[in-house]
């Protein structure tokens, strides 16, 4: 398996902060001879020059129009040769068919691998804000009609963000507050609720609209307490129309039909009076001042700031009839582009997967098609997260060795009628919305001959936390194959779409989808923030028969976070095939779920063969009305699988350099999220938090939990090493004053550039003593192999009065007890979710008892027996 070495964020600002750019395998290739009909194109070009190797144009829309004067007369490729430095983009540049190759030849857009295509900014002139210790500010630049994000040296600042200091009611039309705190803000309508869902566990509050969910709503106005929030983000996100006859359940069948926990935002964003921590900033409209709290180290006299000003870098735009086709884009740097829809009354009202309810009347028709009188169709077709660089009805479209980060939507869609069109060798990160979109959901001419080789995508989603890495909706033809993708917040590869009509009774939708694969992919360290996804997540129709539905082969996927599983065939998913798949440290199911077949009625489960995969869960084979399992061995360790699978998977060995690509200043962590806490005794708390998935170039090295009075006092603190971390998911803080709080708890991270700023503090928890020890954990069993087994278990019922962190495993062949930790035991506990872990080290044709018990903060519980024997050794 390749060392993973994660590269740092991209600078896109300057190609003098690039530093030991490694190229992927075809900027190593020697560059083409210049041909007479080539276009050179340079920054400080002039766009009356010929486009000759000594007389550059400037920009590339004058590149674009003598291409077009060129492209009909190819007898070769035509290459616009774009040299190194900052191309500066207020609106997209736009290709349509005119700007095709012809006779065969491609028109190749080729960078040096320092070449930037930038929607920025440079924000400049800052000085001191008088009477604000530490703050720095300075005018917008000119022409800002707003942005939401900001990038000092390379490095995305934060927003300013805090608790809401307020106590809120909902109401019909937003909330009334304790106070009226917010209605004397300099900007009460510049703010935004932020609804971070994810497993409610512990004092962990689930707020969103689903556990994959982190909508946003703008506040229209305070007025004293009465906070009016902007429509129709408001309304979408809480009037959502429900199934008369099916209480509960949403016509869209995706999540609650409104906000959850009583409609309480997770934190508030964007206000000047929440600058508090280093790297924070606040964009001030009324007065066009940028606010900023610099982080240690920073020196905002030389630093260059850039605000993403763009929403659009490139726009490739075909048509049916007309389409743009074989165009390639090599070496180019795509950054500093932004979204401004959530900063509208829009919002950002989330389904899944950064699709999101839009319109004044989204909430009671959009994609509601046969189940609601006016909905539109085809049903689940919700409104997709743009890309900032986009190609529409494209044909042999290439991207490699390309960079897509620092970027405020979407980084590359490949939308509707894409087509023999390949994404290679190239990185994908510091990305605020999905990485790679591939299609869409809206009933038109679908993508296919897609291909999606040999990338890198890491650290992302930046700020809409429910999308993916990559997301491929009803599509045909297309491979996602042999790329990492590591550290992301919520499932790392999601496929197909509109398959929750089951939740009725009703077949999934029908949709174009087939021959899709997804093979030979090294997936892990994700869900790090939301729950219920997985490494590969499919739902809908994947085809028409097991022989032309999505096949799912040869991936190695392992250290999952939230609560999910490695391969997640979710509502409706057929005709999938899970074969040769390495999968492991998920919480409850490496390979999941069993759906009916409503088709034919004949009470049938969807049709998926699981085959001959190495993983921990141990379900025996069989066939149950369809679903299929079989040939699955159940390893102990990566040590079981053969070596040559494990290296098969992820980036192959030309395109490895990715791995090593140093292109920013590093930087501090971001902070950990979501922190809980519960009692460990009448002294202590267990505090429990998701970690930083974004390291700032520099592996996470530990943690430190401290915790404070109500007076804002720090009373504790407890570190803990990253590694550590990783296994237990729990820090234990002692020696709290017997005063007895409550206490509040916040987490910083740290690495080889120091300490992130504090994360947002848990809700406050009075510690208290533990008297009562937990009941014995349910339903115990024991799957067998030869040499090991699956032992599986579900949390007890009944816990006593302290929180389970902990199960003891014994097992009869006098070895040390097993002490089982980790996020599984956390997440699983509150949704009774089943649980398992492998016990290597077995003889072959032996019997065995094997008990285990929960552990609480009381002490180790009952324990639950079960026994049996393993397999003979097969010649």
């Amino acid at each position: 398996m390749p060392t993973h070495r994660r590269a740092a964020l991209v600078t896109l600002a300057s190609a003098a902060l690039v530093l030991g750019v490694v190229a992927g395998p075809s900027a190593l290739a020697a560059p083409p001879r210049a041909a007479s009909m080539d276009v050179h194109v340079s920054p400080v070009g002039d766009d009356h020059a010929d486009g000759t190797l000594r007389h550059p144009v400037r920009t590339l829309e004058r590149a674009r129009d003598l291409v077009r004067a060129r492209a009909g007369k190819l007898s070769a490729d035509l290459t616009v040769h774009l040299a190194a430095g900052t191309y500066r983009r207020t609106k997209p540049l736009v290709l349509d068919a005119r700007d095709s190759g012809t006779n065969g030849h491609r028109v190749i857009w080729q960078g040096t691998g320092d070449t930037v295509i930038s929607g920025g900014r440079r924000v400049s002139g800052w000085h001191r804000v008088p009477g604000r210790p530490g703050l720095w500010s300075a005018p917008a630049p000119q022409g800002l009609t707003g942005t939401r994000q900001l990038y000092v040296d390379g490095v995305r600042a934060q927003r300013a963000r805090g608790a809401v200091p307020v106590s809120l009611t909902q109401t019909a039309t937003g909330y009334t507050a304790s106070s009226d705190t917010l209605a004397h803000w300099k900007r009460p309508a510049d703010a935004e609720f932020v609804y971070t869902s994810g497993e409610a566990l512990w004092n962990v509050e689930r707020n969103g609209l689903g556990q994959w969910t982190e909508p946003r709503c703008p506040v229209a106005s305070a007025e004293g307490t009465t906070i009016t929030m902007a429509q129709p983000c408001w309304d979408n996100s809480n009037k959502r129309v429900e199934f008369p006859d099916i209480p509960g359940r949403t016509v869209s069948m995706v999540g609650p039909g409104h906000l959850t926990n009583g409609g309480r935002p997770s934190y508030v964003e964007n206000a000047y009076e929440l600058l508090d921590q280093p790297g924070e900033w606040y964009l001030d409209m009324g007065s066009r001042t940028v606010y900023y709290l610099p982080r240690t180290g920073e020196d905002l006299a030389r630093a260059d700031v850039e605000a993403a000003a763009a929403e659009k870098l490139l726009d490739a735009r075909g048509t049916a009839g007309a389409p743009v086709h074989d165009i390639a884009f090599r070496g180019l740097r795509f950054g500093y582009a932004t979204w401004l829809t959530p900063s509208t009354p829009e919002g950002f009202s989330e389904i899944q997967a950064g699709y999101t309810v839009t319109g004044d009347k989204g909430w009671a028709t959009q994609g509601l098609c046969q189940y609601v009188e006016g909905g539109t169709c085809p049903f689940a077709s919700w409104t997709k997260m743009p890309g900032n660089v986009s190609v529409t009805h494209g044909r042999h479209i290439e991207f490699a060795d390309d960079v897509f980060a620092h970027l405020g939507a979407s980084g590359l869609e490949l939308g509707t009628g894409s087509e023999d069109t390949s994404v290679s060798g190239s990185i994908f990160t510091d990305i605020s919305g999905n990485g790679l979109e591939i299609g869409g959901v809206d009933g038109r001419t679908p993508a296919s001959g897609v291909t999606v080789t040999n990338n890198h995508l890491y650290g992302l989603p930046r700020e809409y936390h429910g999308a993916v890495a990559v997301l491929n909706g009803y599509t045909h033809d297309n491979t996602i194959a042999h790329n990492q993708i590591d550290h992301v917040g919520y499932s790392a590869i999601s496929m197909g779409w509109g398959g929750w009509p089951d939740k009725i009774g009703d077949p999934a939708t029908p949709n174009p989808s087939h021959d899709n694969a997804v093979r030979d992919n090294l997936i892990f360290d994700y869900m790090q923030l939301l729950d219920d996804g997985g490494g590969i997540y499919t739902q809908g129709l994947t085809g028409t028969s097991m022989a032309d539905g999505e096949k799912v082969t040869g991936n190695v996927v392992h250290d999952q976070w939230g609560l999910g599983k490695n391969v997640y065939t979710d509502n409706g998913c057929t005709y999938e095939t899970v074969q040769g798949n390495v999968l492991y440290n998920a919480s409850y199911a490496n390979v999941a779920s069993r759906h009916t077949d409503y088709r034919d009625g004949l009470g049938n489960n969807d049709p998926t063969l699981v085959k001959d995969n190495w993983w921990e869960e141990g379900t025996a084979d069989g066939d149950n009305k369809g679903l299929v399992t079989t040939g699955n061995r159940i390893m102990a360790s990566p040590s079981d699988v053969p070596p040559e699978i494990l290296r098969n998977a992820g980036l192959e060995q030309p395109y490895r350099a990715l791995l090593e690509r140093t292109v920013a200043a590093p930087s501090v962590p971001e902070p950990p999220s979501r922190v809980g806490t519960t009692t460990a005794g009448a002294d202590a708390l267990y505090v429990t938090f998701n970690p930083s998935f974004v390291d700032g170039g520099s592996p996470v090295t530990g943690y430190t939990a401290r915790a404070y009075d109500t007076s804002g006092t720090q009373v504790a603190e407890q570190g803990v090493s990253a590694t550590d971390f990783k296994r237990t998911a729990l820090v234990r803080i002692v020696g709290l004053p017997p005063s007895g709080g409550p206490f509040t708890v916040t987490v910083t991270a740290a690495n080889a550039h120091g300490g992130s700023a504090p994360s947002l503090a848990s809700t406050p928890l009075t510690p208290t003593a533990a008297g009562t020890p937990p009941g014995a954990p349910a339903s115990p069993r024991l799957r067998t192999a030869a040499t090991a087994a699956t032992l599986a278990w579900t949390p007890p019922t009944a816990t006593g009065d302290a929180k389970v962190v902990g199960y003891r495993v014994t097992v009869s062949d006098g070895r040390d007890p097993i002490d089982v930790t980790g996020r599984d035991v956390l997440v699983t506990q509150p949704s009774a979710k089943g649980m398992f872990r492998v016990i290597g080290g077995l003889r072959p044709g032996t019997t065995y008892t094997v008990t285990v018990a929960a552990v609480t903060a009381a002490g180790t519980g009952p324990a639950a027996t079960v026994t049996a024997t393993t397999r003979a050794t097969t010649p």
